[in-house]
């Protein structure tokens, strides 16, 4: 059984407006269940630290209602909601050991000290640290201290940032750590993140956001497969996805001077009309390594990134590269030299990611097959997938 008592948040509608007019977050309703770990990310200034902030109480809620279990906090002080916030710095008391650190939650709570002395030893247990009880957290280790953060008995985690100022190494160290804490404490868990890797590896559901409006609330891997829009697609996953203005009509798609035939069943197939199209670099593969069904591309690789197991191929398309407002969103920078790797920055770049054991070399033809079961569309004017406007339209249907 589960140790802490936690339950979950739901928004309804809930939006900020500050006095001068600006709307930071749009009418949002979103539900992290009892126990779930929901990462939110985005480009920086999208509005997911102030979200984070109205559901701690350090924010004011303009509109919309707030609930954390079964109250509607939506006007109570932060110290009212029964959460814990966990930021960068893991916010413990210096002078405080491990057990002081660890009590202090349940002294404000008034519990009786037989009591916080038991539920200390049990939890510290848990976490192992219970041989760091009498020690100070500047001599514990960043995971340690990570650990002693989170023990405490809220119904809520709120986590701003808290891996930001690790160094990469460490990083993937303490993602492994927050992912086999929440495992074994099971507490309602919102995490807010920049860096959608670390969001695809930690989050059981992922919440995009952009510009204060959400963009998808789905599993990593829906995200990836099954974006919603382009925004969402240019920005989950690394390398990120290639995209290409094509023409799709007959069963056929044309881009670039390529014309590949779709698939039966394909998504794509019903279409006649213009589309963004969306290829993700992992689609791509060797020439020699893949399905004799797939069609062929002859490529010359302006860059050649060699990843031991894989190789990224970068490689110029004749076509011009696709500058919409969500894909430069997705950049996170709307800057219009954004990926002009190349002399001749008009023209679009792809990715293919390969095998690493086969040869490639900058300014080589090298031979790659395309993956056309996986191919996405988008409206160029709205950014909807185009597969999803379908399956709408087939089920009103």
């Amino acid at each position: 059984p589960r140790g802490f008592v936690v339950a979950g948040i739901r928004l309804e509608g809930v939006g900020k407006t500050y006095p001068n007019g600006y709307r930071a977050i749009e009418s949002i309703d979103l539900e992290i269940a009892d126990g779930e770990f929901l990462v939110l990310v985005g480009p920086s200034g999208c509005g997911k630290s102030t979200l984070l902030r109205m559901v701690a109480g350090l924010e004011e809620i303009t509109g919309g209602t707030l609930w954390i279990g079964d109250r509607d906090v939506t006007d109570l002080a932060p110290r009212n909601r029964d959460i814990a916030m966990v930021f960068q710095n893991y916010a413990l008391y210096p002078h405080m050991t491990v057990r002081e650190n660890l009590e202090f939650a349940l002294k404000l709570r008034k519990t009786d000290k037989q009591q916080r002395a038991k539920r200390v030893d049990e939890v510290a247990k848990i976490l192992g640290l219970d041989v760091m009880l009498d020690r100070k957290p500047g001599q514990l280790s960043g995971g340690q201290r990570q650990r002693v953060a989170m023990v405490r008995e809220p119904k809520a985690f709120l986590m701003d940032e808290p891996l930001s100022n690790l160094d990469a190494k460490l990083r993937v160290t303490m993602r492994a750590e927050l992912a086999r804490l929440h495992e074994r404490l099971a507490t309602t868990t919102l995490y807010v993140t920049h860096d959608q890797v670390e969001a695809m590896t930690l989050g059981q559901r992922v919440a995009v956001l952009r510009d204060g409006y959400l963009q998808q609330v789905d599993t990593p891997q829906n995200l990836f497969h099954h974006p919603a829009n382009l925004f969402v697609a240019a920005f989950i996953g690394s390398p990120s996805m290639n995209l290409v203005e094509a023409q799709v009509s007959g069963g056929r798609v044309r881009f670039a001077g390529q014309e590949l035939v779709l698939p039966e069943g394909s998504a794509l197939a019903g279409l006649e009309r213009s589309v963004i199209l969306g290829i993700r670099p992992s689609d791509f593969a060797h020439a020699d390594a893949a399905h004799a069904s797939w069609p062929r591309m002859q490529v010359v690789p302006a860059v050649v990134e060699e990843l031991g197991a894989e190789t990224n191929l970068i490689f110029p398309i004749d076509a011009p590269r696709v500058q919409t407002d969500a894909v430069k969103a997705a950049a996170d920078t709307h800057d219009d030299d954004e990926g002009a790797l190349l002399a001749d920055d008009q023209r679009a770049l792809f990715t293919a990611r390969i095998d690493g054991r086969r040869d490639a070399r900058p300014g080589q033809p090298i031979e790659v097959a395309l993956d056309v079961n996986h191919l996405h569309a988008f409206d160029p004017e709205s950014g909807e997938t185009l597969a999803r406007e379908r399956a709408t339209a087939a089920a009103g249907a």
